[in-house]
C-alpha cells in the first residue's frame, strides 16, 4: 500500500522500499529493439539507506539482456506497478563482479537458475543505477475513490485520489 504522506516527503526512498518488496519488475535492455523482461530486484535496507538509486539483479551473460549489457551500458527503463503505485524509472545497467554482493543476495531461488552455484560461468550480477523516475501513488481506499469521483462528476472538477512526482537520483 502506498503511503501518500511518505510519497510526498521521500519519494525516492518509498520507490526503493516498494521495489524491495516486489517479486519482479519489468527491466529494459540497452538495446532498444528488445522487449522489457521480468527480473527479480535485489535490495535490502542497507542499500536503500546508503546507496539510494542502486538496484541489483542476477542475470545470465548468454541471454539477450546479458549480451546487450556487456556490449553497451546505454539507458534502460525499469517499470513497477501495483494497484496504488506505479513507477517508470530511467537508469543504466552495469555488470559487476562483487562476490560480496553475489553472496549477500544468494538464496535457493537464485541457485535454481545457476547449477554451477555462485561461480557459475553464465551468472552475472547487474547494478541498475537510477537516473530519474516518474512516480504515481493513489489511495487504496474504495470509499475515498468513490467519494472523489462522485464529487468530481457533480462539481466538474478532477478527483483527488493521489499524486504524481518526478525525481532525480540523489
Amino acid at each position: 500500500m502506498a503511503d501518500l504522506k511518505e510519497f510526498k516527503e521521500n519519494p525516492q526512498k518509498q520507490l526503493l522500499e516498494q521495489i524491495k518488496e516486489a517479486r519482479c519488475v519489468m527491466l529494459g535492455s540497452p538495446n532498444p529493439s528488445e522487449h522489457m523482461q521480468p527480473m527479480s530486484p535485489q535490495l535490502d535496507d542497507d542499500i536503500i539507506e546508503n546507496y539510494p538509486g542502486n538496484i541489483y539483479f542476477y542475470s545470465d551473460n548468454t541471454s539477450d539482456l546479458g549480451k546487450a549489457v556487456l556490449a553497451d551500458n546505454g539507458p534502460v527503463m525499469l517499470t513497477y506497478m501495483t494497484k496504488d503505485y506505479q513507477a517508470c524509472v530511467r537508469g543504466r545497467l552495469y555488470p559487476i563482479t562483487n562476490m560480496q554482493l553475489i553472496e549477500r543476495f544468494w538464496n535457493p531461488i537464485v541457485a535454481s537458475w545457476y547449477p554451477g552455484g555462485k561461480t557459475d560461468p553464465k551468472m552475472m550480477m547487474l547494478r541498475f543505477e537510477m537516473e530519474d523516475a516518474a512516480l504515481w501513488a493513489s489511495t487504496d481506499s474504495t470509499l475515498k475513490f468513490l467519494y472523489e469521483t462522485t464529487k468530481a462528476n457533480i462539481t466538474d472538477t478532477l478527483p483527488d485520489i493521489g499524486d504524481r512526482t518526478h525525481i532525480k537520483s540523489a
